[in-house]
C-alpha cells in the first residue's frame, strides 16, 4: 500500500477513536447539563463557520455566487438543500467562469 494509503487508513481509524470515545464518555452520564448540551448543540454552525469564511474572504465570482445561493437556500430549508445547492452552484460557476 502506498504512503498515502496509510496516512488516509490512519485519518480514518482517528476520527472514528475521536467519535467513539466522545459517544463513551457521554454515554456514562443519565443526564447532560443543560450547558455541555448546549456547546455541543453549536459545534456544527462552528465548524459550517470555519468552513465558509476563508472562502468567503478569498471569493473568486464563482465561489461569491454559490456563496449568495447557499445563504438563500439556508433563509428557506434545511442544510441539505444549502450543501446541494452551493455545491452545484460552485461546481457550475467553476465550469463556466473558469
Amino acid at each position: 500500500m502506498s504512503e498515502i494509503g496509510w496516512i488516509v487508513l490512519a485519518a480514518a481509524a482517528m476520527t472514528y477513536l475521536t467519535r467513539a470515545g466522545g459517544h463513551l464518555v457521554l454515554s456514562r452520564f443519565r443526564r447532560i447539563h443543560p450547558r455541555v448540551e448546549a456547546g455541543l448543540n453549536a459545534v456544527p454552525a462552528a465548524v459550517f463557520t470555519t468552513l465558509v469564511a476563508p472562502a468567503a474572504m478569498n471569493a473568486t465570482p464563482a465561489e461569491a455566487l454559490a456563496l449568495v445561493v447557499a445563504a438563500l437556500l439556508g433563509l428557506r430549508g434545511g442544510m441539505f438543500p444549502v450543501f446541494l445547492g452551493g455545491g452545484l452552484v460552485l461546481i457550475a460557476g467553476r465550469y463556466l467562469l473558469g
